[in-house]
């Protein structure tokens, strides 16, 4: 068994399509398959179920894929120490965020005072983000509510105020503040149902007594904030994005019921994290304690 096997052997894992894993591996599609059932026959057990050309984990599987991950995940974490101990504060940082926008003035000032990083940017729904904290993929990440998890740490940013974005000449557009019951009958615009600001927004509706008449959903606050414009509907918004792009549209702060979000930062305690990564986990909490 070597290190090829369990990559090979991770990746149609993931895909659970062996056409799709080999022109991944850019291998042949038989040469994928061979060193499968080689892993197989080495083990002493089907990871696999088969179904014609469809393949699917197993229990075998499933318990050996935690244990390959646990293997890459060490291994990722050893080069990164290595880097550290070679590179000295100089390295590279993945941070995962839900919305992006949280991110250009903060990257802006990390890099005029720490030229020599190196910062990927991940952009994903929670639950996404903490799994790819969890696995190790990404060093820091950015949510929107607190979590009770074993292994993560979490430091408070800020709370921030959700308004509500109205397009020009709307009845509320004058207005400085709002009860979300007065907008009960209007069409909103609104995150698809995987994304927390949406759930979390949803329950501010019900709080108010009805549930959202929703006419469209998308990935992005911003793009919403286009479409408010062009008079398609309303949309809850943060307060930040808002403040980023005061020319569209309009924005009614809501006096009841308080729409607000908690922002966090969180990072595993039960991974690596590089000289680079602690650096900047240090930077983004005092940045946001002076803003």
């Amino acid at each position: 068994m070597d290190l090829l096997q369990l990559r090979y052997f991770q990746t149609v894992a993931r895909t659970q399509h062996m056409t799709r894993a080999a022109q991944e591996l850019y291998i042949s599609q038989s040469s994928l398959s061979k060193t499968i059932i080689h892993l197989e026959h080495e083990l002493g057990v089907s990871l696999f179920d088969r179904q014609g050309r469809r393949i699917q984990l197993n229990q075998y599987g499933k318990a050996f894929l935690r244990r390959v991950e646990q293997v890459f995940t060490a291994l990722n974490e050893g080069q990164r120490e290595l880097a550290d101990l070679a590179a000295g504060k100089l390295g590279q940082v993945a941070i995962a965020s839900m919305s992006e926008y949280l991110l250009p003035g903060l990257l802006q000032c990390f890099r005029d005072s720490h030229p020599g990083f190196i910062i990927r940017l991940f952009s994903n729904p929670r639950q996404v983000i903490i799994a790819q904290l969890e696995r190790g993929e990404i060093d820091l990440c950015f949510v929107d509510r607190p979590i009770e998890q074993p292994g993560i740490e979490q430091a408070s940013l800020m709370m921030e105020e959700i308004v509500l974005a109205v397009p020009p000449g709307h009845r509320l557009a004058d207005r400085e503040t709002v009860r979300l019951s007065e907008v009960a009958q209007e069409p909103f615009l609104a995150l698809k149902q995987e994304y927390s600001l949406r759930t979390l927004t949803d329950t501010f509706c019900q709080q108010a007594g009805f549930t959202p008449k929703v006419v469209f959903e998308g990935d992005e606050p911003t793009a919403l904030l286009h479409l408010v414009n062009s008079g398609l509907g309303i949309a809850f918004i943060p307060a930040l994005i808002w403040k980023s792009i005061p020319e569209i549209g309009a924005a009614v702060h809501i006096k009841e019921p308080r729409c607000q979000r908690e922002l966090l930062l969180l990072w595993s305690k039960e991974r690596y994290l590089s000289v680079a990564a602690r650096e900047f986990r240090d930077f983004i909490i005092t940045y946001f304690a002076n803003q």
